[in-house]
């Protein structure tokens, strides 16, 4: 028997919209996760021993429970409180919630990684929280961060077909629908594990081109702020 590539050629509108439903719910939790995970990931290293607890008991049931069943629990747990969101949204939240867990972790990591002294060095020269956050620890972390942040972000790619379970209209519930029209199921997930691969070298690709602007950046010299060189670009004075 041959491969049946009108499977393809007659279905392709349905895996496009499932791919890009994918694509779509991916890109909004990796960006809420990120952010709730930078967040976590800087509150988790603030000297206060019971918001570090809360935040480490946090992490650890996300990281220590399945996906399958952090989705449940969002999505039949919300509408248990009173609140009834479509399944896309709920879908969403719980990809968010998952990939925060392992970002916070990613984040906490490159920031611990980092010589001891820097934060403290900025904000002896006179810099505010914000100011050290932002001129030294932010841009020599971001180099570290892209590799496991890429890892995760496929990881979570690849979690997104279980959306399909709570009826997200995602590439592999589309991959089932067409399944069942056609009674073909090595074609059609064939197909599937095509669409999800040319999504996953893309986001590689782009992850690489980043990796690589963000070394160029980093090898350049850094154009420091007013209060930096208030401090820092001191000329000697000839003797008197």
């Amino acid at each position: 028997m041959g491969f049946d590539v009108s499977v393809f050629t007659t279905y392709w509108p349905l895996f496009l919209q499932g791919a890009l439903l994918t694509i779509r719910v991916c890109l909004a939790a990796f960006v809420v996760g990120f952010a709730l995970g930078t967040v976590l990931a800087l509150l988790a290293l603030v000297p206060l021993r019971p918001l570090r607890f809360l935040i480490g008991v946090y992490l650890a049931v996300l990281r220590g429970i399945p996906f399958i069943i952090i989705l449940f629990l969002v999505h039949y747990g919300l509408p248990f409180a009173g609140v009834r969101l479509p399944a896309v949204f709920t879908g969403t939240i719980a990809l968010s919630l998952f990939a925060s867990a392992y970002f916070a972790e990613i984040v906490r990591a490159a920031i611990v990684a980092l010589p001891k002294g820097q934060f403290e060095s900025a904000r002896a020269i006179g810099m505010s929280p914000g100011q050290a956050m932002r001129y030294v620890v932010a841009p020599q972390i971001l180099r570290p961060l892209v590799p496991p942040s890429t890892n995760m972000t496929l990881t979570m790619i690849k979690e997104s077909s279980v959306l399909s379970s709570i009826t997200v209209a995602e590439l592999t519930y589309q991959g089932l629908v067409v399944q069942g029209n056609t009674f073909a199921p090595f074609e059609v997930f064939a197909v599937v594990a095509g669409v999800y691969w040319i999504i996953s070298i893309a986001v590689a690709r782009a992850a690489t081109l980043l990796e690589r602007k963000a070394g160029g950046a980093q090898s350049k010299a850094v154009t420091r702020n007013s209060l930096a060189d208030s401090f820092l670009s001191l000329e000697r004075r000839p003797a008197s």
